[in-house]
């Protein structure tokens, strides 16, 4: 099983989980029930993605699942704050603020996998010893 609690990507999704659950703790009863747990939940999938992305040896299809993913935490933080579930815009800001930070990353991870896809091994690297960039 690879280590994933080094990555940045796994951070910043920790960070944003952890904030999303104190966040929503502090919703009405209406909005913790529906729009918070569909928020927690992401969250927790986001989370989840990372960490079978990267011990997966095929990367591709879970990485494009994490972006999705992301893309769809972002709108549902905008929709929390246009249907009241979000009442602090200081709240509001710096999950948004966490989830851009986590998409970029997811994004970057992505097109990273895809060059490396294409990237053919050197002879050293063939061998075991990989070269220093």
């Amino acid at each position: 099983m690879a280590r994933y609690e080094h990555i940045p990507i796994f951070k910043a999704a920790m960070d944003l989980g952890v904030y999303l659950e104190g966040m929503v703790h502090n919703f009405s009863r209406y909005h913790k029930y529906t729009t918070g747990q569909e928020l927690r939940n992401l969250g927790r999938e986001i989370i989840k993605l990372i960490i079978r992305a990267n011990s997966a040896r095929d990367k591709q299809s879970i990485l494009s699942e994490l972006v999705i993913q992301c893309e769809m935490l972002k709108t549902m933080l905008f929709f929390a704050k246009e249907s009241g579930a979000i009442q602090s815009f200081k709240a509001f800001q710096h999950a948004s603020s966490l989830a851009v930070v986590l998409c970029r990353q997811s994004e970057g991870w992505l097109k990273n996998s895809r060059k490396g896809r294409n990237h053919q091994p050197s002879e050293s690297e063939k061998e075991g010893q990989v070269s220093e960039p």
